[in-house]
Protein backbone atom coordinates (compact mmCIF):
# COMPACT_ATOMS: atom_id res chain seq x y z
CA UNK A 1 0.00 0.00 0.00
CA UNK A 2 1.32 3.40 -0.96
CA UNK A 3 1.47 6.20 1.69
CA UNK A 4 -1.43 8.07 0.06
CA UNK A 5 -3.66 5.00 0.24
CA UNK A 6 -3.26 3.84 -3.36
CA UNK A 7 -2.42 0.22 -4.07
CA UNK A 8 1.06 -0.52 -5.24
CA UNK A 9 -0.28 -1.72 -8.58
CA UNK A 10 -2.06 1.54 -9.39
CA UNK A 11 0.07 3.23 -12.02
CA UNK A 12 -1.98 6.39 -12.51
CA UNK A 13 -3.59 8.82 -10.15
CA UNK A 14 -7.35 8.80 -10.64
CA UNK A 15 -8.74 12.32 -10.76
CA UNK A 16 -11.23 13.46 -8.14
CA UNK A 17 -13.60 14.51 -10.92
CA UNK A 18 -13.53 10.96 -12.29
CA UNK A 19 -14.20 9.53 -8.84
CA UNK A 20 -17.06 11.98 -8.28
CA UNK A 21 -18.64 11.10 -11.62
CA UNK A 22 -18.30 7.32 -11.36
CA UNK A 23 -19.23 6.98 -7.69
CA UNK A 24 -22.11 9.40 -8.21
CA UNK A 25 -23.38 7.25 -11.08
CA UNK A 26 -23.39 4.21 -8.79
CA UNK A 27 -25.17 6.28 -6.13
CA UNK A 28 -27.92 7.08 -8.64
CA UNK A 29 -28.31 3.62 -10.20
CA UNK A 30 -27.57 1.46 -7.15
CA UNK A 31 -31.06 0.10 -6.54
CA UNK A 32 -31.16 -3.28 -4.81
CA UNK A 33 -28.95 -2.83 -1.77
CA UNK A 34 -25.44 -4.16 -1.06
CA UNK A 35 -25.40 -6.93 -3.72
CA UNK A 36 -26.11 -4.36 -6.44
CA UNK A 37 -23.55 -1.91 -5.02
CA UNK A 38 -20.82 -4.57 -4.90
CA UNK A 39 -21.58 -5.66 -8.46
CA UNK A 40 -21.46 -2.09 -9.79
CA UNK A 41 -18.24 -1.27 -7.94
CA UNK A 42 -16.58 -4.44 -9.21
CA UNK A 43 -17.60 -3.77 -12.78
CA UNK A 44 -16.17 -0.27 -12.52
CA UNK A 45 -12.95 -0.81 -10.56
CA UNK A 46 -11.95 -4.31 -11.66
CA UNK A 47 -13.53 -5.12 -15.01
CA UNK A 48 -13.94 -1.82 -16.86
CA UNK A 49 -11.22 0.51 -15.53
CA UNK A 50 -8.87 -2.11 -14.00
CA UNK A 51 -7.95 0.20 -11.18
CA UNK A 52 -7.96 -2.72 -8.72
CA UNK A 53 -7.10 -6.38 -9.14
CA UNK A 54 -9.80 -8.98 -8.39
CA UNK A 55 -7.85 -10.02 -5.29
CA UNK A 56 -7.68 -6.46 -3.98
CA UNK A 57 -11.40 -6.02 -4.48
CA UNK A 58 -12.28 -9.30 -2.74
CA UNK A 59 -10.00 -8.38 0.15
CA UNK A 60 -11.90 -5.09 0.42
CA UNK A 61 -15.22 -6.93 0.64
CA UNK A 62 -13.89 -9.25 3.34
CA UNK A 63 -12.40 -6.39 5.37
CA UNK A 64 -15.49 -4.18 5.31
CA UNK A 65 -17.69 -7.12 6.33
CA UNK A 66 -15.76 -7.21 9.61
CA UNK A 67 -16.60 -3.58 10.41
CA UNK A 68 -19.71 -2.12 12.03
CA UNK A 69 -22.00 -0.01 9.89
CA UNK A 70 -23.12 -0.22 6.25
CA UNK A 71 -20.68 -2.56 4.49
CA UNK A 72 -21.40 -1.46 0.92
CA UNK A 73 -20.84 2.19 1.84
CA UNK A 74 -17.55 1.30 3.48
CA UNK A 75 -16.53 -0.68 0.41
CA UNK A 76 -17.26 2.34 -1.80
CA UNK A 77 -15.21 4.58 0.49
CA UNK A 78 -12.38 2.04 0.69
CA UNK A 79 -12.20 1.60 -3.10
CA UNK A 80 -11.97 5.37 -3.59
CA UNK A 81 -9.36 5.60 -0.82
CA UNK A 82 -7.19 3.06 -2.56
CA UNK A 83 -7.27 5.16 -5.73
CA UNK A 84 -6.69 8.64 -4.33
CA UNK A 85 -6.17 8.45 -0.58
CA UNK A 86 -8.21 10.57 1.84
CA UNK A 87 -9.49 13.09 -0.75
CA UNK A 88 -10.71 10.24 -2.94
CA UNK A 89 -12.43 8.56 0.00
CA UNK A 90 -14.29 11.74 0.94
CA UNK A 91 -15.35 12.58 -2.61
CA UNK A 92 -16.29 9.01 -3.52
CA UNK A 93 -18.21 8.40 -0.32
CA UNK A 94 -20.21 11.62 -0.49
CA UNK A 95 -21.08 11.08 -4.16
CA UNK A 96 -22.12 7.49 -3.44
CA UNK A 97 -24.36 8.45 -0.51
CA UNK A 98 -25.73 11.78 -1.76
CA UNK A 99 -28.28 10.80 -4.45
CA UNK A 100 -30.13 8.33 -2.26
CA UNK A 101 -30.11 10.72 0.68
CA UNK A 102 -31.68 13.53 -1.36
CA UNK A 103 -34.34 11.17 -2.69
CA UNK A 104 -35.26 9.61 0.63
CA UNK A 105 -35.60 13.01 2.31
CA UNK A 106 -37.85 14.21 -0.50
CA UNK A 107 -39.99 11.07 -0.19
CA UNK A 108 -40.08 11.38 3.60
CA UNK A 109 -41.42 14.90 3.25
CA UNK A 110 -44.19 13.52 1.01
CA UNK A 111 -45.06 10.37 2.94
CA UNK A 112 -44.79 11.87 6.44
CA UNK A 113 -46.66 15.09 5.67
CA UNK A 114 -49.40 16.06 8.08
CA UNK A 115 -52.17 15.68 5.49
CA UNK A 116 -50.78 13.71 2.51
CA UNK A 117 -52.97 12.91 -0.52
CA UNK A 118 -55.05 9.76 -0.30
CA UNK A 119 -53.02 7.96 -2.97
CA UNK A 120 -49.86 8.59 -0.95
CA UNK A 121 -51.45 6.97 2.10
CA UNK A 122 -52.43 3.99 -0.01
CA UNK A 123 -48.99 3.62 -1.56
CA UNK A 124 -47.36 3.85 1.85
CA UNK A 125 -49.69 1.27 3.37
CA UNK A 126 -49.12 -1.09 0.44
CA UNK A 127 -45.34 -0.81 0.40
CA UNK A 128 -45.22 -1.10 4.18
CA UNK A 129 -47.21 -4.32 4.01
CA UNK A 130 -44.42 -5.92 1.98
CA UNK A 131 -41.64 -4.99 4.41
CA UNK A 132 -41.96 -8.12 6.62
CA UNK A 133 -41.48 -10.22 3.48
CA UNK A 134 -38.32 -8.27 2.69
CA UNK A 135 -37.01 -9.14 6.15
CA UNK A 136 -37.69 -12.84 5.57
CA UNK A 137 -35.94 -12.71 2.20
CA UNK A 138 -32.96 -10.90 3.70
CA UNK A 139 -32.62 -13.61 6.35
CA UNK A 140 -32.95 -16.55 3.97
CA UNK A 141 -30.30 -15.07 1.68
CA UNK A 142 -27.78 -15.23 4.55
CA UNK A 143 -28.41 -18.86 5.48
CA UNK A 144 -26.19 -20.72 2.94
CA UNK A 145 -23.04 -18.70 3.59
CA UNK A 146 -23.59 -18.70 7.35
CA UNK A 147 -24.08 -22.48 7.42
CA UNK A 148 -21.01 -22.96 5.25
CA UNK A 149 -18.94 -20.86 7.59
CA UNK A 150 -20.09 -22.82 10.62
CA UNK A 151 -19.01 -26.17 9.13
CA UNK A 152 -20.64 -29.50 8.39
CA UNK A 153 -20.09 -31.28 11.70
CA UNK A 154 -23.27 -32.26 13.50
CA UNK A 155 -22.36 -30.28 16.59
CA UNK A 156 -21.61 -27.19 14.52
CA UNK A 157 -24.96 -27.41 12.75
CA UNK A 158 -26.74 -27.83 16.10
CA UNK A 159 -25.03 -24.73 17.44
CA UNK A 160 -25.98 -22.83 14.28
CA UNK A 161 -29.64 -23.72 14.81
CA UNK A 162 -29.46 -22.75 18.47
CA UNK A 163 -27.89 -19.37 17.76
CA UNK A 164 -30.42 -18.66 15.01
CA UNK A 165 -33.35 -19.59 17.24
CA UNK A 166 -32.01 -17.42 20.07
CA UNK A 167 -31.67 -14.47 17.71
CA UNK A 168 -35.20 -14.89 16.37
CA UNK A 169 -36.76 -15.11 19.84
CA UNK A 170 -34.74 -12.13 21.05
CA UNK A 171 -35.86 -10.01 18.09
CA UNK A 172 -39.49 -10.66 19.02
CA UNK A 173 -39.30 -10.43 22.80
CA UNK A 174 -36.33 -8.39 23.99
CA UNK A 175 -36.31 -5.17 21.96
CA UNK A 176 -33.01 -3.30 22.41
CA UNK A 177 -31.55 -6.14 24.49
CA UNK A 178 -31.34 -8.22 21.32
CA UNK A 179 -27.70 -7.19 20.99
CA UNK A 180 -26.76 -9.06 24.16
CA UNK A 181 -27.94 -12.30 22.56
CA UNK A 182 -25.91 -11.61 19.43
CA UNK A 183 -22.80 -10.92 21.49
CA UNK A 184 -23.38 -14.03 23.61
CA UNK A 185 -23.60 -16.20 20.48
CA UNK A 186 -20.30 -14.85 19.20
CA UNK A 187 -18.55 -15.30 22.54
CA UNK A 188 -19.96 -18.81 22.91
CA UNK A 189 -18.51 -19.83 19.56
CA UNK A 190 -15.11 -18.39 20.51
CA UNK A 191 -15.19 -20.51 23.68
CA UNK A 192 -16.24 -23.67 21.84
CA UNK A 193 -13.60 -23.34 19.15
CA UNK A 194 -10.92 -22.43 21.64
CA UNK A 195 -11.68 -25.58 23.62
CA UNK A 196 -11.81 -27.86 20.60
CA UNK A 197 -8.95 -26.25 18.70
CA UNK A 198 -8.99 -27.26 15.08
CA UNK A 199 -10.86 -30.55 15.51
CA UNK A 200 -14.02 -29.19 13.91
CA UNK A 201 -14.28 -28.20 10.31
CA UNK A 202 -14.40 -24.43 10.20
CA UNK A 203 -16.15 -24.49 6.85
CA UNK A 204 -15.67 -22.25 3.82
CA UNK A 205 -14.95 -18.56 3.76
CA UNK A 206 -18.51 -17.35 3.11
CA UNK A 207 -19.36 -13.92 4.34
CA UNK A 208 -22.25 -15.07 6.54
CA UNK A 209 -24.19 -12.66 8.67
CA UNK A 210 -22.47 -9.92 10.54
CA UNK A 211 -22.50 -9.64 14.31
CA UNK A 212 -23.48 -6.83 16.64
CA UNK A 213 -21.85 -4.75 19.31
CA UNK A 214 -23.80 -3.18 22.14
CA UNK A 215 -26.43 -0.72 21.01
CA UNK A 216 -27.29 0.84 24.34
CA UNK A 217 -30.74 2.33 24.51
CA UNK A 218 -29.23 5.66 25.34
CA UNK A 219 -30.91 7.57 28.19
CA UNK A 220 -27.51 8.46 29.67
CA UNK A 221 -26.17 9.54 26.31
CA UNK A 222 -29.01 11.85 25.32
CA UNK A 223 -30.28 13.12 28.63
CA UNK A 224 -30.76 16.87 28.46
CA UNK A 225 -29.82 17.17 24.78
CA UNK A 226 -33.37 17.31 23.44
CA UNK A 227 -34.71 15.91 20.19
CA UNK A 228 -31.58 16.54 18.12
CA UNK A 229 -29.42 14.86 20.75
CA UNK A 230 -31.68 11.83 20.65
CA UNK A 231 -31.61 11.79 16.85
CA UNK A 232 -27.81 11.93 16.90
CA UNK A 233 -27.61 9.10 19.43
CA UNK A 234 -29.93 6.82 17.43
CA UNK A 235 -27.97 7.56 14.25
CA UNK A 236 -24.66 6.95 16.01
CA UNK A 237 -25.82 3.51 17.12
CA UNK A 238 -26.84 2.69 13.56
CA UNK A 239 -23.57 3.84 12.02
CA UNK A 240 -20.90 3.08 14.60
CA UNK A 241 -22.01 0.21 16.79
CA UNK A 242 -24.23 -2.05 14.68
CA UNK A 243 -22.99 -4.97 12.67
CA UNK A 244 -25.17 -6.51 10.02
CA UNK A 245 -26.32 -3.31 8.33
CA UNK A 246 -29.65 -3.60 6.56
CA UNK A 247 -32.31 -5.40 8.45
CA UNK A 248 -30.49 -6.28 11.66
CA UNK A 249 -30.76 -2.60 12.63
CA UNK A 250 -34.49 -2.40 11.85
CA UNK A 251 -35.89 -3.80 15.14
CA UNK A 252 -33.42 -1.68 17.08
CA UNK A 253 -34.29 1.50 15.17
CA UNK A 254 -37.98 0.72 15.53
CA UNK A 255 -37.70 0.46 19.31
CA UNK A 256 -36.22 3.96 19.49
CA UNK A 257 -38.34 5.67 16.84
CA UNK A 258 -41.70 4.14 17.80
CA UNK A 259 -41.56 2.99 21.40
CA UNK A 260 -38.97 5.13 23.17
CA UNK A 261 -39.20 8.57 21.53
CA UNK A 262 -42.57 8.27 19.76
CA UNK A 263 -41.38 10.08 16.65
CA UNK A 264 -43.34 7.74 14.38
CA UNK A 265 -46.22 5.33 14.45
CA UNK A 266 -45.65 1.69 13.54
CA UNK A 267 -47.18 2.35 10.14
CA UNK A 268 -44.93 5.33 9.49
CA UNK A 269 -41.88 3.31 10.46
CA UNK A 270 -42.85 0.62 7.96
CA UNK A 271 -43.08 3.38 5.36
CA UNK A 272 -39.57 4.57 6.28
CA UNK A 273 -38.17 1.07 5.88
CA UNK A 274 -39.86 0.74 2.51
CA UNK A 275 -38.38 4.07 1.41
CA UNK A 276 -34.94 2.85 2.42
CA UNK A 277 -35.43 -0.16 0.16
CA UNK A 278 -36.80 1.55 -2.97
CA UNK A 279 -34.25 4.38 -3.04
CA UNK A 280 -30.70 3.86 -4.33
CA UNK A 281 -27.87 3.57 -1.88
CA UNK A 282 -27.61 1.75 1.47
CA UNK A 283 -30.61 0.70 3.58
CA UNK A 284 -29.11 2.80 6.40
CA UNK A 285 -30.70 5.76 4.61
CA UNK A 286 -33.80 4.73 6.58
CA UNK A 287 -32.31 6.57 9.54
CA UNK A 288 -32.61 9.83 7.59
CA UNK A 289 -36.37 9.28 7.31
CA UNK A 290 -36.48 8.63 11.05
CA UNK A 291 -34.53 11.85 11.68
CA UNK A 292 -36.93 13.74 9.41
CA UNK A 293 -39.91 12.44 11.38
CA UNK A 294 -38.26 13.60 14.60
CA UNK A 295 -37.03 17.06 13.62
CA UNK A 296 -37.75 17.84 9.98
CA UNK A 297 -35.08 18.41 7.34
CA UNK A 298 -32.44 19.32 9.91
CA UNK A 299 -33.07 16.09 11.78
CA UNK A 300 -32.83 14.05 8.61
CA UNK A 301 -29.53 15.63 7.58
CA UNK A 302 -28.12 15.28 11.09
CA UNK A 303 -29.10 11.61 11.26
CA UNK A 304 -27.44 10.89 7.92
CA UNK A 305 -24.26 12.77 8.81
CA UNK A 306 -23.87 11.00 12.15
CA UNK A 307 -24.75 7.56 10.77
CA UNK A 308 -22.31 7.68 7.85
CA UNK A 309 -19.41 9.52 9.52
CA UNK A 310 -18.02 6.36 11.18
CA UNK A 311 -17.75 4.63 7.79
CA UNK A 312 -15.39 7.36 6.62
CA UNK A 313 -13.42 7.34 9.87
CA UNK A 314 -12.98 3.55 9.85
CA UNK A 315 -11.44 3.69 6.39
CA UNK A 316 -9.41 6.87 6.80
CA UNK A 317 -7.94 5.87 10.16
CA UNK A 318 -7.84 2.11 9.94
CA UNK A 319 -7.73 1.11 6.29
CA UNK A 320 -4.07 0.10 6.40
CA UNK A 321 -4.77 -2.30 9.28
CA UNK A 322 -7.73 -4.16 7.74
CA UNK A 323 -5.68 -7.19 6.71
CA UNK A 324 -4.67 -7.84 10.31
CA UNK A 325 -8.33 -7.84 11.37
CA UNK A 326 -9.21 -10.36 8.68
CA UNK A 327 -6.70 -12.96 9.86
CA UNK A 328 -7.49 -12.68 13.58
CA UNK A 329 -8.95 -16.09 14.46
CA UNK A 330 -10.92 -14.80 17.44
CA UNK A 331 -12.65 -12.23 15.25
CA UNK A 332 -13.50 -14.92 12.72
CA UNK A 333 -14.86 -17.25 15.42
CA UNK A 334 -16.96 -14.46 16.90
CA UNK A 335 -18.51 -13.74 13.50
CA UNK A 336 -19.10 -17.44 12.90
CA UNK A 337 -21.22 -17.66 16.05
CA UNK A 338 -22.90 -14.28 15.85
CA UNK A 339 -23.75 -14.67 12.15
CA UNK A 340 -26.58 -17.21 12.63
CA UNK A 341 -27.94 -15.18 15.55
CA UNK A 342 -28.07 -12.16 13.24
CA UNK A 343 -29.84 -14.25 10.60
CA UNK A 344 -32.39 -15.39 13.15
CA UNK A 345 -32.85 -11.83 14.42
CA UNK A 346 -33.57 -10.56 10.92
CA UNK A 347 -36.12 -13.32 10.38
CA UNK A 348 -37.64 -12.70 13.80
CA UNK A 349 -38.03 -8.99 13.08
CA UNK A 350 -40.66 -9.92 10.48
CA UNK A 351 -43.13 -10.80 13.26
CA UNK A 352 -43.37 -7.40 15.01
CA UNK A 353 -43.29 -5.72 11.59
CA UNK A 354 -46.22 -7.85 10.44
CA UNK A 355 -48.04 -7.18 13.71
CA UNK A 356 -47.93 -3.48 12.79
CA UNK A 357 -50.22 -4.00 9.79
CA UNK A 358 -53.57 -2.37 10.46
CA UNK A 359 -55.78 -3.23 7.48
CA UNK A 360 -57.06 -6.58 6.29
CA UNK A 361 -56.07 -6.08 2.65
CA UNK A 362 -52.45 -5.55 3.69
CA UNK A 363 -52.19 -9.24 4.59
CA UNK A 364 -52.99 -10.14 1.01
CA UNK A 365 -50.20 -7.83 -0.16
CA UNK A 366 -47.84 -9.44 2.35
CA UNK A 367 -48.73 -12.93 1.09
CA UNK A 368 -48.03 -11.88 -2.48
CA UNK A 369 -44.72 -10.32 -1.47
CA UNK A 370 -43.68 -13.52 0.32
CA UNK A 371 -44.41 -15.56 -2.80
CA UNK A 372 -42.49 -13.11 -4.99
CA UNK A 373 -39.46 -12.62 -2.76
CA UNK A 374 -39.01 -15.91 -0.91
CA UNK A 375 -40.37 -18.55 -3.29
CA UNK A 376 -39.74 -16.90 -6.67
CA UNK A 377 -36.59 -15.13 -5.37
CA UNK A 378 -37.25 -12.00 -7.37
CA UNK A 379 -36.21 -8.40 -6.76
CA UNK A 380 -37.02 -6.28 -3.70
CA UNK A 381 -37.49 -2.95 -5.47
CA UNK A 382 -40.08 -4.31 -7.90
CA UNK A 383 -41.92 -6.04 -5.06
CA UNK A 384 -42.20 -2.81 -3.07
CA UNK A 385 -43.28 -0.80 -6.10
CA UNK A 386 -45.95 -3.38 -6.92
CA UNK A 387 -47.10 -3.41 -3.28
CA UNK A 388 -47.34 0.38 -3.34
CA UNK A 389 -49.42 0.23 -6.53
CA UNK A 390 -51.69 -2.33 -4.88
CA UNK A 391 -52.18 0.09 -2.01
CA UNK A 392 -53.16 2.87 -4.40
CA UNK A 393 -55.73 0.56 -6.00
CA UNK A 394 -57.03 -0.45 -2.58
CA UNK A 395 -57.78 3.09 -1.49
CA UNK A 396 -59.24 3.87 -4.91
CA UNK A 397 -61.67 1.01 -4.28
CA UNK A 398 -62.70 2.57 -0.96
CA UNK A 399 -60.68 0.35 1.37
CA UNK A 400 -58.98 1.90 4.40
CA UNK A 401 -57.11 4.20 4.89
CA UNK A 402 -59.54 5.80 2.39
Amino acid sequence: MEPDGRTAGTERVVGLGTIAREWGRIGITGFGGPPAHILLLRRLCVERRRWLTPEEFEDGIAATNLLPGPASTQLAVLAAWRLRGAPGALVGGVCFIGPGLVLILALAALFLAGDPPLWVLGAAAGAGAAVPAVAVQAATSLVPASLGRMGRARGARARWAGYALAGAVAAVLTGPWLVLVLIAAGLAEIAVRHDRGSRENRGGGGSGGRAALPLATGPLAVGGLGVLGAVAWVAFKVGALSYGGGFVIIPLMRDDAVNRYHWMTDGQFLNAVALGQVTPGPVVHTVAAVGYAAAGLGGGLLAAAVAFAPSFLFVLLGGRYFDRLRVDRRVQDFLTGAGPAVTGAIAGSALPLAASLGYGWQWGVLAGALLWLVLARRGVVLALLAAGAAGVLAVAAGLPPA
